[in-house]
């Protein structure tokens, strides 16, 4: 779906929370079907985002790596 979205994780390597924020834009976009929200939309997009790249952090903090 998304392809142009990059592996956040690799191997033990966390990506940085700037990297987080811009895949979880992609995502938005993607779903949404906007590149760019109109206005009266911005709110509820950015929201969108924020809520993403948390929820994404989130589990990188708490996955349990086995193995490497």
């Amino acid at each position: 779906m998304c392809r142009s979205i990059v592996r956040l994780r690799d191997g033990r390597e966390i990506a940085e929370s700037e990297a987080m924020d811009e895949a979880a834009l992609q995502f938005v976009r993607k779903i949404s079907g906007f590149s760019k929200p109109a206005e009266h939309n911005r709110e509820v997009f950015e929201r969108a985002v924020a809520e993403i790249s948390a929820s994404s952090q989130q589990l990188m903090e708490d996955l349990v790596i086995r193995g490497r």
